[in-house]
């Protein structure tokens, strides 16, 4: 909790699935708690003392719903409220094709199936709208950390381009930017989709020129034929000027939605060569993050390790204090997937 009583919000949400373990997996009456069990092995030998049973708490458990419910639950209070001034945060993590990517992305053939950030800009671009008392501008930026390496995927520049070489993470009095990350200015909804969607290329990421998704890189192995390989960052940037009598207030925030490289045991997915070493550093930053969540709850922690990797660098004011955060975890409900749904 912070000083003004907010708390980190926490979501889970269950890919639908025709073989979902219901013996293994129970929801809580009010929908706001999973329980997991899972039978002891056998070959383990006689004395097995392994943990057996599980139960979290959540703000709430998302299954079988819309991406339109989906969004009015975790986003739209938490973007109302950026509108005012408060930063918020929200982000996806969990198993590699557990639908992190669907759920902050969507798809873009249909309306319905659009995920969180197109959500998030029609509620910002619809509440400019019917504004009267302030003036308000929007910017956006992409970030993408692939291996430990910061990439703007609004750039039109390839990734071999100078620009890559350019950016770092820096601190500064008013919170952590990224120098070299390009941040464009948009005047309505269409324009900031236009970035986010348009496509150039049906190569694999990593080799198209162009902007947005279809720079991010992928990569397919046996859990997920279109896995993401990076971490990505989308920010929207608001500036409202409202005019007080005689006076011009200003309020700047930011909304972060972030999509998270999937974990992974390396075991179920088969990687090899290319794909085991982006494997490697996508858990690596994720156990760093672990560890930041961890230090962040615990009030005798006087250092937070923010710099341990690219990824909890940049995300230094984008966590804890006076943001407002949601995580929503995505998981599998297949039983197979019941290990890494625990952790």
């Amino acid at each position: 909790m912070d000083s003004a009583g907010k708390k980190v919000r926490a979501f889970v949400r269950v890919k639908p699935t025709a073989h979902f373990a219901q013996d293994m997996i129970k929801f809580g009456p009010d929908n706001k708690s999973i329980d997991i069990y899972i039978k002891k092995d056998a070959k383990r030998g006689v004395v097995n003392n392994r943990q057996t049973d599980w139960s979290f708490r959540l703000d709430g458990v998302l299954h079988n719903t819309s991406q339109e419910l989906t969004y009015e639950t975790v986003a739209k209070k938490l973007v109302s409220e950026a509108l005012i001034g408060y930063n918020g945060t929200i982000m996806c993590y969990g198993q590699t094709g557990a639908g992190k990517t669907y759920t902050m992305t969507g798809a873009t053939a249909e309306y319905r199936h659009r995920g969180i950030i197109p959500r998030a800009v029609q509620q910002v671009f619809r509440a400019i709208a019917r504004s009267i008392d302030s003036f308000i501008t929007v910017r956006i930026s992409y970030l993408e950390i692939y291996n430990e390496t910061l990439c703007d995927l609004l750039s039109t520049m390839t990734s071999s381009g100078a620009s890559d070489v350019q950016m770092a993470v820096v601190d500064c009095p008013q919170g952590v930017y990224v120098k070299g990350l390009s941040i464009h200015s948009v005047s309505n909804e269409e324009d900031a989709l236009n970035l986010l969607f348009e496509a150039r290329s049906n190569e694999y990421y990593a080799s198209s020129v162009g902007y947005g998704e279809t720079n991010r890189i992928i990569a397919e192995h046996t859990l997920n034929k279109n896995s993401s390989r990076s971490h990505c960052i989308f920010t929207i940037y608001i500036e409202s000027r409202f005019r007080d009598l005689s006076d011009v207030r200003c309020v700047n925030s930011k909304i972060s939605l972030i999509d998270l490289a999937g974990s992974e045991r390396l075991s179920k997915t088969g990687s090899e060569g290319q794909v085991l070493k982006e494997a490697t550093y996508i858990n690596k930053s994720l156990s760093f993050l672990e560890q930041i969540i961890i230090a962040l709850a615990d009030p005798k922690r006087e250092h937070i390790p923010f710099r341990q990797s690219k990824l909890t660098h940049v995300l230094k004011d984008s966590l804890g204090g006076k943001c407002n955060t949601v995580l929503v975890a995505n998981i599998c409900g297949e039983a197979l997937h019941v290990e890494e749904t625990v952790s």
